[in-house]
Formats: C-alpha cells, sequence, structure tokens
C-alpha cells in the first residue's frame, strides 16, 4: 500500500512537472543573471514551506555559487531574520514584515522574489506592490492559477496545480534547477 501511494504521489510530481511553462524558467533564469550583471540586490521571502524554500535558495546561492568568485549574487532571504520579523508582526502586523524590510534597503532595480504556494499571501502581495512602486523588478513563484501574484508580479512561475505539497516540492526542484544553471554557467563563461 505505501509503495502504490508513493508511486502515485510521484507519478502525480512528474505530471505536474511535464506542464511546467519552460519560458516561465528562462524569465526566472534571465531576472537573476540581470541582477547578476547589474551587481543589484536579490530579495526573496515567503511564508511556512515558501519561507524554507526561499532560505533554502539563498543558502544555495550564497555558498553554492557565489564560493570562490570575485564577482557575486546579492541574495537576502528576508524571512532568515526572525527577530526583525517578529518586532514587526507585533508592532504593526503581520502583512507588514517583509515590506518594512524592503524599506529599509531596497534599491531602484533590486530584484523581489515573493514565493506563495496560493499566490495570495497577504505579506508576499504587500512587498510586491511597493517594489512595483518603487521601481525594483519583481517576480513571483506561486502555484494553482498563481493567485493575485500572478497579477501583480511583473512576471511569474507558476506550477498548476491544487496540491500544495506538490507545489512547493516542485518550487525546490526550480530553484535547484536555477541553482546548478548558475554554477555552470559561471564557470562556463567567467
Amino acid at each position: 500500500m505505501q509503495t502504490v501511494f508513493l508511486k502515485n504521489y510521484l507519478g502525480e510530481l512528474v505530471s505536474i512537472f511535464d506542464n511546467v511553462r519552460l519560458g516561465e524558467f528562462e524569465s526566472f533564469i534571465e531576472e537573476l543573471i540581470e541582477a547578476y550583471e547589474k551587481q543589484s540586490q536579490i530579495f526573496i521571502f515567503g511564508n511556512g514551506g515558501s519561507a524554507a524554500s526561499a532560505s533554502h535558495f539563498a543558502c544555495d546561492i550564497n555558498k553554492g555559487v557565489n564560493f570562490g568568485k570575485s564577482k557575486r549574487f546579492k541574495l537576502i532571504c528576508l524571512n532568515d531574520n526572525i527577530p526583525t520579523i517578529m518586532a514587526y508582526a507585533n508592532d504593526l502586523s503581520y502583512d507588514d514584515i517583509f515590506v518594512e524590510q524592503l524599506k529599509n534597503v531596497m534599491n531602484k532595480d533590486d530584484l523581489v522574489i515573493g514565493i506563495s504556494g496560493s499566490g495570495n499571501s497577504g505579506n508576499v502581495l504587500k512587498a510586491i506592490r511597493y517594489a512595483n512602486e518603487y521601481d525594483g523588478r519583481t517576480f513571483g513563484i506561486c502555484g494553482f492559477d498563481g493567485g493575485k501574484v500572478k497579477v501583480l508580479s511583473q512576471k511569474v512561475l507558476i506550477i498548476n496545480s491544487n496540491d500544495m505539497q506538490k507545489i512547493e516540492d516542485l518550487h525546490m526542484i526550480i530553484l535547484h534547477c536555477a541553482m546548478q544553471y548558475l554554477c555552470k554557467m559561471l564557470n562556463d563563461e567567467y
């Protein structure tokens, strides 16, 4: 019974993955490369499993891609500073935990990446709105039909599924693919 469940889960995952829009992945890579070339900052964030994915991606880029390089990606995960998050959540609201951090550090043309499985996380949406208003570049990574993140973000990568765990699985696979692509690119071209 367990093996049947596992096979079904993996089969559904492959089916969802087969429908990933390759152009959206290419756009994601292009945005990351543009930030690298311009030496713009990159901010990434999310809630729950998406927070874990954002944090994992920051580690993969900062240690895995940047290590040993003189020119580096400047990537910061906004959900990694727990005391700052708790202060904003307590004193203002949970919806302000990312936008208030952006107000401190975001510059024009910085890349802001919001991850939201549902596409409707209030704090992610508020940060994307702010970045759009102050000349940031915004990229949403989401699931389901993209939700409001799809509407607000300048570019998106959507995992078209209604299963949150499979959305999160594929987000992490996409982020790992991006990390490995960037490693290869920097090692081959720079």
